[in-house]
């Protein structure tokens, strides 16, 4: 297990700046996830951190040593790739010993070390197959076990599951978060999937055009996002922001259909604002004091299984989501709905930079 530490790193290609002054620090043994939409420069920092790309600025520091301009080879990491990079020709035992013979491992502890890991990553039934007799979820798991048994200070994952399948990858996730709190090896996973990212993480990192947009741990990234983009990005249905107006001095923010408090302790507001609100925080009904109301027509309801999602379309035009438990009827399409959400889940954004306006 080793820290990282990422100070000031910057990467340029030409004139195309992908990464800006980004610092990051993950603990021994932590889960970090980076998050973000294709593009945001996760995979470009991954692969710095990897050895395969190098920093335009600033310094990549693992275990206390400064590894900046250190080759991957003599970085003590081990990565697991997307595309699994297994080699067809070679056994699963033969991949798993490939670079243990590299690096000068006895043929006895190479021995031990691929009895373990199979059994941890539940592949010792296959070790004599070759990959193409293998699942993707089982080649995953060879590309995973070739990684622990390097038993390197730090393990890095570029979206190792967005090649199987949406069931397949559920059982997938359970199994990394297994392995990891038996190996306690220090985890680096990118993904542009936040259920995978909410799910995995201890701390998830959400990028977006080459710089950090907060980290946190999955709660408070979910429930105290630092701004409207995380807001929008996070959660299933994403958080509503509807845009409204503020008269300097009033107490309350309305709209057409729309009246929510403003805490006294916000002090002076921004004249244009997000009001965000989750939709499995909204209820049925007329708000009480210091409740915010919305009133609209419901357009459209969606019944997924275990919840019902309802999308009203509000007087001024705007749309809002919320859910509510299967078999609660509650009106139909076209009907007019007026919906409560307590103060507590309220959140304000001011709408030009988009901060999260906190007491």
């Amino acid at each position: 297990m080793a820290q990282i530490s990422i100070d000031g790193v910057t990467k340029r290609y030409g004139a195309t700046e992908v990464l800006k002054r980004l610092d990051l620090s993950v603990a021994e043994g932590e889960f970090m996830v980076l998050l973000g939409p294709s593009g945001c420069g996760k995979t470009t920092l991954l692969r710095m951190i990897a050895g395969l790309e190098t920093p335009t600025t600033g310094r990549i520091m693992i275990g206390g040593t400064d590894v900046t301009l250190t080759p991957p080879a003599k970085r003590d990491v081990g990565m697991v790739f997307q595309s699994y990079a297994l080699y067809p020709h070679m056994t699963v035992r033969e991949n798993i010993a490939l670079g243990l013979k590299l690096r000068g491992v006895t043929q006895a502890e190479i021995a031990s070390r691929i009895e373990r890991v199979a059994n941890l990553v539940q592949i010792a039934p296959y070790l004599e197959r070759k990959p193409k007799a293998l699942s993707g979820g089982q080649r995953q798991r060879v590309a995973l076990a070739r990684v622990i048994a390097r038993e390197p200070s730090v393990s890095l994952m570029d979206e190792p599951l967005s090649n199987i399948d949406a069931q397949l990858r559920t059982v997938m996730r359970a199994e990394l978060l297994r392995i990891h709190r038996k190996t306690g090896m220090t985890t680096i996973y990118v993904t542009h999937d936040q259920e995978e990212a909410m799910g995995l993480g201890d701390r998830i990192t959400v990028m977006n055009f080459g710089h950090v947009e907060q980290i946190g741990t999955p709660d408070e990234i979910y429930a105290h996002p630092a701004n409207a983009f995380v807001a929008r990005f996070i959660g299933a249905p994403r958080m509503n922001l509807i845009r409204l107006a503020h008269r300097p001095g009033a107490n309350a923010i309305e709209a057409a259909g729309i009246r929510a408090p403003v805490p006294a302790t916000l002090g002076t507001l921004p004249p244009d604002l997000f009001l965000g609100f989750r939709g499995e925080e909204a209820r049925p009904g007329a708000a009480h004091d210091g409740e915010a109301m919305i009133e609209g027509v419901v357009d459209v309801v969606e019944h997924l299984g275990a919840q019902i999602e309802v999308h009203l379309r509000l007087d001024d035009g705007e749309e809002a989501v919320f859910r509510r438990p299967r078999g609660e009827t509650i009106w139909r399409e076209g009907e007019r709905a007026t919906l409560a959400i307590p103060a507590a889940h309220l959140h304000l954004f001011n709408a030009e930079t988009g901060a999260a306006l906190r007491a």
